[in-house]
């Protein structure tokens, strides 16, 4: 995390504000959709919420602590990693239970989904995740340090795929080089999509960010095949992975 954070632009969108205090209109990578949970995410909410989830306004608080919320410090564990946009967890939960000795931050702003993921981390055991509500791009800037990420996971972002969206894509060179500070020395950033222009403009970007090295690779093995994946593959798109390295 930052060390000063007094003057800090409020974490949630709807609360960022400009110079003069009045409400500021941003370009989005996201769109929060419905919020209503289904018998089986309520339960899942409720059980697990006040452990695994960090609630939106925590983060705006100066003497917040993402280490307070795991309850271990970078001296007891073997990194963080970081994912953003985690979905209904299908890759989260099984990815982190295999990765006990790192803590996993998961970013996702759909409601139920985080629902969803609770009930799936609380079915693998998974006690080293914590869920957040709130912007990656900011959550990076203010709440992460440099070179305090062990890796970063970009599975199926939303791929805005009608032309006049394409300003609202994560992976643009602002955000890959933000990306790569966050990154520490030989840290990994693992990318998937099932849009071909979109996985074109990744490697576009990110191979000019001049602190990454890599490329396409093979798919990912210890990926799990998600519901989103695999309507993917239903439709006919090819899946593109991407891995690259902090120098």
């Amino acid at each position: 995390m930052t060390d000063d954070r007094r003057g800090v632009t409020p974490a949630r969108p709807h609360q960022k504000l400009t110079e003069d205090g009045r409400r500021m209109r941003e370009v989005l990578t996201y769109s929060r959709r419905g919020s209503r949970f289904t018998p089986t995410q309520a339960a899942a909410w409720e059980a697990y919420h006040e452990q695994w989830v960090i609630p939106d306004e925590a983060v705006d608080a100066e003497d917040f602590s993402l280490d307070a919320w795991f309850g271990r410090g970078p001296e007891d564990r073997d990194g963080l990693i970081v994912e953003i946009g985690s979905g209904v967890g299908e890759a989260t939960a099984a990815l982190a239970a295999a990765r006990p000795s790192y803590d996993v931050l998961a970013i996702e702003v759909w409601r139920p989904g985080v629902a969803a993921t609770l009930g799936r981390l609380g079915e693998a055991g998974a006690a080293n995740v914590r869920l957040c509500s709130v912007d990656a791009v900011w959550s990076l800037e203010h709440l992460l340090g440099p070179e305090s990420v062990a890796e970063l996971w970009t599975f199926f972002p939303d791929p805005w795929h009608k032309k006049r969206h394409h300003k609202r894509r994560l992976v643009t060179p602002a955000f890959a080089a933000l990306a790569a500070s966050r990154l520490r020395p030989g840290g990994v950033w693992r990318l998937a999509t099932d849009w071909q222009d979109y996985a074109e403009q990744m490697l576009e970007v990110l191979d000019t960010e001049p602190a990454l090295d890599g490329g396409v690779v093979e798919r990912w093995d210890e990926r799990p095949v998600t519901k989103f994946e695999r309507k993917g593959v239903a439709a006919g798109r090819a899946i593109t992975d991407l891995r690259y390295r902090r120098r």
